[in-house]
């Protein structure tokens, strides 16, 4: 199982030199599982960056993932992850659903780098 954090999805989606690097994860779609917290963040990025039609075929694109919704159980779970990691509140959400799944976290972002079942690729 895969969770492709929201600095990944952007990467593949505006097809940097990083993006590569995440498509293993975002096109095995049978084994990926998305936060819905991620939609909110690319949308919010997608929107200010490419047109309207680019931007909904992309969120159509990780909709061919298993969704998975912020429940108060997951929230708590969260929480906790955040303490322990020092992580800001959509991190923690995108990490702890990792987690729950025992699935392989997808990211650039700096503050995951050693953590465990973290797949971390420097951004370029």
């Amino acid at each position: 199982m895969n969770v492709v954090d929201s600095s990944g999805w952007i990467e593949y989606f505006i097809d940097t030199a990083n993006a590569d690097n995440f498509a293993p994860a975002v096109e095995k779609t049978s084994l990926l599982i998305v936060p819905a917290l991620s939609f909110f963040e690319v949308h919010r990025y997608l929107s200010r960056n490419v047109d309207a039609q680019r931007r909904d075929t992309c969120l159509e694109v990780m909709r061919r993932g298993t969704i998975i919704d912020l429940t108060t159980a997951r929230a708590i779970a969260a929480s906790s992850i955040a303490q322990k990691y020092r992580l800001a509140m959509a991190d923690a959400v995108m990490y702890s659903i990792a987690r729950e799944f025992n699935a392989t976290f997808w990211t650039q972002d700096i503050d995951y780098k050693d953590l465990p079942g973290v797949n971390f690729h420097a951004k370029d």
